[in-house]
């Protein structure tokens, strides 16, 4: 008996869904064996016996598309490699170095493919450069590596589910063919127009997909009222462009020939049009996959087929999945299948009366219903991917979507299509930019009902779906008992043997940040590094803290090197109020000083290093802090060298008795003496540095001298975010890469060198 599409569809998602939750990949020996066991359920010829044989198929086919990417970007990283690429996309970032994504087609004289993208840096920079140029280049290549906390991004995950699993930089280059492609054209062009324009940035995210431009202040504000879908390339706009094709195409026909008017024919110019949309857009896979999904919907309309809302979206995410496995990953993918689903569902499940679902005076309810419902039911996409919500995103997006939808995208599209004729492409720019002036006028004073949503606000945040079943089933009537203890359920606290408290050190990469956590205060001891144009306090910190729900109460540095107090700006720039301590002078610093001692939230600190204050303080000033709760102690040390341990020895070796200690100065040749260790007497080390930085460190003598002390050995470049959770009488630590969350993008893929 053959499968029906639908449970084809239903079987091809439920294979590739794994990936997105195995720690480690199958091998080739496993994949066979898999595939042999898909092959006799399909010598069986029942119906569920297919079905299986499919998903195990799909499963296969995942895990081959993402082991082969994985093998591709072992073979690419090496310090020296010689590739032929084309150049996709250029970013002038504020940077010393310019930056392209450069999809790599030859190397070694060999075919690569599929095609494998890598962001690389160029110091020196060509005289003209630009996308659809194709290049010979010589590149020093490794594998994208992210920093794993929680509430962070995970650029491993975003870099394989977009085919980028690569960074680097450029040694030499050779130009093959110098043209820029036809969109590079488009994009200079319309730079040219809409360069002056208060929204240019915001024109070119709608118009080509290149919002890297986009100000942080703009960014945060979209982000911050629930509408920042609006301002990138997705399937709405996609949807837009293609109804603007529609559109089109249909008043063509006024024109034509009565033996000409067909159905097929403004179809096809709607898909023309999102096509052209798409390529413009720079082929990003969000756009792509949204593409497809209208191919598959149109071809459907040709052939006159008949189908329900959720058979079409169940064959768009599987034509999807089995056409590019690994945008299982994308987040955006997500987004765009959660959107459509809620509206379903909210149709559906909660309709307006029938004598409100047409007419034109209806309007402005049915606009208000469908608003409700997109915004109750994104409710746990907004916490999962922003940490946070806001009351006023329902107004926010009553307001813009339609005047995004309706005025300002297609004033872009026809600016675009008249480009030719500079006048008239000039005055769309125009009307564009001041539609946005609109758009943008009450949003400032709306964002300022956001609030944050801590991890345990997820329990709530799914609370709309449910109300919509609840309430559509009138199960509030009639088990009224049951819907409060629901209600509790997803309200209380869990408390699943909490520990009585907690110490992360976060993976900042080369730097440091440790976050000591009780009863929902949290004390911080140092603040990473910052770079130009950001900061660890941005990147990671700060979500951090708004994943746990946290505030800092205290900032203690440990001396003033930029790997250690990179993230203070923006920390009390977040948190004003915060007090800041440290061993350099400071005006608005409290002193670090020997001797000093207190008890926050039932913990001991006390710190042993340095004797005093200095104008600049250097790693042998660090701050020394020991934490004690009467049964389990951490001793912090920062980047003190052997002269300050000799220091600490002399003082009192009593004092250094620790069970957990912060590696000194990363792990570097110049700490950690032997000395020093036996009066610590650690039962594990922990130590935060990155996995390609260029000093080695930590120094594998170090890390040899800890073996050869019995001492566990625990750093981020491996692990990620290190949890060390303390308990009556005991204490665990957990790595992100291989406890909390252990996946297989998040391991060491590519190579497996040391750090440098």
């Amino acid at each position: 008996m053959p499968l029906s599409l639908n449970h084809l569809a239903f079987s091809a998602i439920l294979g590739v869904l794994p990936l997105t939750l195995l720690p480690h990949l199958p091998g080739p020996t496993t994949l066979y064996g898999v595939m042999a066991v898909a092959w006799l359920l399909v010598l069986v010829r029942g119906y569920y016996p297919l079905m299986a044989a499919v998903a195990l198929a799909s499963f296969v086919w995942g895990c081959w598309s993402a082991g082969h990417l994985l093998q591709q970007t072992t073979e690419l990283s090496r310090p020296k490699i010689t590739v032929r690429a084309t150049i996709a996309s250029i970013s002038y970032a504020d940077s010393p170095r310019s930056r392209a994504v450069v999809k790599i087609t030859h190397s070694g004289g060999r075919r690569v493919f599929p095609p494998i993208y890598a962001s690389v840096g160029w110091s020196a920079l060509p005289s003209h450069w630009c996308a659809g140029q194709q290049w010979r280049m010589t590149l020093k290549l490794r594998p994208q590596h992210s920093r794993l906390n929680e509430g962070g991004f995970d650029s491993q995950r975003w870099g394989v589910a977009n085919h980028q699993p690569l960074v680097g930089r450029v040694i030499k280059a050779k130009l093959i063919d110098d043209r820029c492609n036809l969109r590079q054209q488009l994009i200079d062009d319309a730079s040219r127009h809409i360069s002056r324009l208060k929204w240019s940035s915001i024109l070119l995210a709608l118009a080509f997909g290149e919002g890297k431009s986009m100000p942080e202040d703009i960014r945060l504000e979209l982000q911050q009222t629930g509408t920042a879908h609006l301002m990138a390339i997705s399937g709405l706009h996609i949807s837009l462009a293609a109804l603007f094709g529609w559109l089109v195409g249909r008043g063509g026909q006024f024109f034509l020939p009565m033996r000409w008017i067909t159905p097929a024919m403004p179809l096809m110019v709607s898909w023309g049009t999102a096509a052209g949309y798409v390529w413009i857009s720079g082929v990003n896979f969000p756009a792509v996959r949204a593409l497809i999904a209208l191919s598959l919907w149109i071809l459907l309309r040709l052939r006159g087929a008949h189908c329900g809302a959720w058979q079409v979206w169940l064959w768009c995410v599987a034509l999807i999945l089995v056409t590019d496995p690994l945008s299982v990953l994308s987040t955006s993918l997500w987004l765009s299948c959660l959107a459509v689903s809620a509206l379903i569902f909210w149709f559906q499940w909660a309709p307006l009366p029938v004598c409100c679902q047409s007419g034109r005076r209806w309007v402005a309810l049915r606009w208000l219903h469908l608003q409700t419902g997109m915004t109750l039911l994104l409710l746990p996409l907004q916490w999962g991917l922003f940490h946070g919500a806001n009351p006023w995103s329902l107004p926010a997006n009553l307001w813009a979507v339609p005047l995004v939808s309706f005025i300002t995208t297609p004033l872009i599209l026809s600016a675009l299509c008249l480009a030719l004729l500079p006048g008239i492409s000039a005055l769309l720019w125009g009307l564009a930019n001041r539609s946005l002036d609109w758009v943008f006028m009450p949003l400032s004073s709306l964002r300022r009902g956001w609030f944050e949503l801590a991890e345990t606000g997820m329990a709530v945040s799914i609370g709309g779906w449910l109300a919509v079943v609840i309430w559509r089933f009138g199960w509030w009537k009639t088990y009224r008992l049951n819907m409060v203890v629901i209600s509790a359920l997803l309200l209380l606290p869990k408390d699943n043997q909490r520990p009585r408290w907690r110490l992360d050190m976060l993976d900042v990469g080369h730097g440091l940040a440790v976050a000591v956590e009780r009863n929902g205060r949290v004390f911080l001891y140092d603040t990473g590094v910052s770079w130009r144009g950001g900061d660890i306090g941005k990147a990671e910190i700060v979500p951090y803290l708004v994943w746990r729900g946290l505030t800092p109460e205290a900032i203690w540095l440990s001396h003033s090197h930029q790997d250690h107090i990179g993230g203070l700006d923006t920390l009390k720039k977040v948190y004003p109020l915060v007090p800041v301590a440290s061993s350099y002078r400071a005006d608005d610093h409290q002193p670090c000083i020997k001797g000093q001692s207190w008890v926050w939230q039932g913990l001991r600190f006390q710190v042993l290093w340095p004797p005093k204050q200095v104008a600049k303080a250097n790693n042998n000033d660090s701050c020394v802090i020991r934490i004690d709760d009467g049964k389990f102690r951490v001793l912090l040390t920062g980047d003190i060298e052997a002269p300050a341990e000799r220091a600490l020895l002399r003082a009192g070796r009593d004092l250094l008795r620790a069970d957990i200690l912060q590696v000194p100065h990363h792990g570097s040749k110049t700490s950690s003496t032997k000395p020093f260790l036996r009066a610590v007497r650690p039962r594990a080390a922990l130590v935060s540095a990155a996995r390609f930085n260029p000093w080695r460190l930590p120094a594998e003598k170090i890390r040899h001298r800890y073996g050869q002390e019995g001492i566990p050995w625990h750093d981020t470049a491996r692990s990620g975010q290190i949890s060390v959770q303390f308990y009556q009488d005991k204490w665990v630590i957990k790595g992100y890469r291989e406890q909390i969350m252990p996946r297989w993008y998040h391991q060491w893929f590519g190579v497996q060198a040391d750090n440098g």
